[in-house]
């Protein structure tokens, strides 16, 4: 049962990481686009916030993963492949951080065109990860 009720939470800690992952870089969006000072600081605070709570989210996140892990061993060659691609989406993530950098230092070099693409890099390693989890290819 300890097994089940960590896998919900795990589960919706994700889900809530996966929210400001998509959301960020929407905001990303409207601050590169943004030529008004006042709105610059109120979306530069509300990334700045967002970034906050999703790292705290997806260290939960991970400590959950690993619990999990604990239950079925890492003897199965598709967790492997999966526990690469979460550490493609901490890089990610990490890749957010320093954009909210540059933003907040006035540095941004990139057009609201690149967050938009950017934006859709999680949705693959979510495709992804949970194919593999659901099908288990091997």
């Amino acid at each position: 049962m300890t097994y089940l009720w960590l896998k919900v939470f795990h589960i919706v800690m994700v889900v809530s990481w996966y929210a400001g992952l998509f959301y960020l870089p929407r905001i990303f969006v409207n601050l590169a686009m943004q030529t008004h000072p006042e709105v610059y600081g109120a979306l530069l605070g509300m990334s700045k916030r967002l970034l906050r709570f999703m790292t705290i989210i997806a260290a939960v996140a991970l400590l959950s993963g690993l619990g999990l892990v604990h239950f079925i061993g890492i003897a199965h060659p598709w967790l492997w492949l999966k526990l690469a691609l979460v550490a493609c989406l901490l890089a990610y993530h990490y890749s957010l951080w320093r954009m909210y950098r540059k933003f907040n230092q006035a540095r941004n070099q990139q057009s609201h065109v690149f967050y938009r693409y950017y934006n859709e890099l999680p949705l693959l390693l979510l495709l992804l990860i949970v194919a593999l989890v659901v099908i288990k290819p091997f």
